[in-house]
């Protein structure tokens, strides 16, 4: 299984899946609803 670990080789206007999102390894925390990916920020 091959991981990305950068979120800029990714289609953000892209549909994914939750098997895409398990090989997914980015330092930023992403969101996937309902197919789309959503930066998270953090908590204040």
């Amino acid at each position: 299984m091959k991981y990305l670990t950068n979120i800029n080789d990714l289609d953000l206007n892209g549909t994914y899946t939750y098997a895409d999102y398990l090989t997914w390894r980015f330092e930023q925390s992403v969101e996937l609803i309902k197919g789309k990916i959503f930066p998270m920020t953090p908590a204040p």
